[in-house]
């Protein structure tokens, strides 16, 4: 299920654990791992952009985006020289790519090769915004169509797994992604059902037993809760001290989402653990 994932990195302070979770991945799985590292080039449009039709016109010479493209060009080659070097000691299959453009296209555009990609909750501003989602990660989430994990600052080893389900489309997709990482890794698997009608959260919930009975998983939990589903998920991993969050991508109407926020969104600012999200 898993034979190749791309690795974004991008330098920043979410780097290191990134590629911690691409080493365990990468020999769990026996998978290759494809290190991308993208050259943003929105920074010289956008201060064209300003150049051209902001109130102080500020155009950036000639010189200054070729010193700042040169400087960025010795960054990303530092970035895969130091991958390269820790990943060759983990003696794994890898190839690095460096690309120029906008990160989000490239990164969605080179999902496409691969089974799972892993990126950090943050990129290089990660300093000035650590409550916020990184604005790369939120844009390649809502249109990559492979299978994101994303990654916290902090690496955490993967002991125990909790799945959200409410049984959408998507949900039911992350479900089978749960169930292949809980009985490949040989790790417990707790199942959660956030439902305001017992009646309907039962139903869902026994539908995630069905579907599980098929796999080798040594401990299976399941559980329903009410109330709001980013809160209670992101609460109950931390309660049980769960290692993963794995749900279905923005599996609501886009106008719910607009009135409510995405349960998507919600737990992966929220938590403090991974999470693999599943469209």
């Amino acid at each position: 299920m898993v034979k190749s994932i791309l690795v974004a990195i991008d330098g920043s302070a979410y780097t290191e654990t990134v590629l911690r979770y691409a080493i365990y991945f990468g020999k769990k799985f026996n998978a290759h791992l494809r290190v991308l590292t993208v050259i943003d080039v929105r920074i010289f449009e956008w201060a064209v952009t300003v150049g051209v039709e902001g109130f102080a016109p500020i155009i950036p010479s000639s010189g200054y985006q070729e010193e700042s493209q040169k400087l960025l060009e010795e960054k990303a080659n530092q970035i895969l020289q130091k991958t390269e070097d820790i990943l060759k000691k983990e003696k794994l299959s890898f190839t690095l790519e460096k690309e120029s453009g906008n990160p989000v296209d490239i990164i969605c555009e080179k999902a496409r090769l691969v089974d799972l990609v892993l990126m950090g909750a943050r990129g290089e501003f990660a300093r000035w915004s650590d409550k916020i989602l990184g604005a790369t990660l939120e844009a390649v989430s809502r249109l990559c169509i492979k299978p994101i994990f994303v990654s916290q600052k902090e690496y955490r080893p993967l002991k125990k797994l909790l799945a959200s389900y409410d049984g959408s489309v998507n949900s039911n997709k992350a479900l089978g992604w749960a169930a292949f990482f809980a009985s490949t890794l040989k790790l417990p698997l707790q199942v959660v059902t956030v439902s305001s009608s017992p009646e309907e959260g039962e139903a869902i919930l026994e539908e995630a037993r069905e579907y599980l009975k098929a796999y080798e998983i040594p401990k299976l939990e399941f559980e329903l809760e009410t109330g709001d589903a980013a809160e209670r998920i992101v609460a109950i991993s931390q309660e049980k001290k769960l290692d993963l969050i794995i749900l279905g991508a923005y599996g609501h109407s886009r106008i719910r989402e607009a009135i409510l926020g995405s349960t998507t969104i919600q737990v992966t600012r929220k938590a403090n653990v991974p999470v693999l999200m599943v469209r």
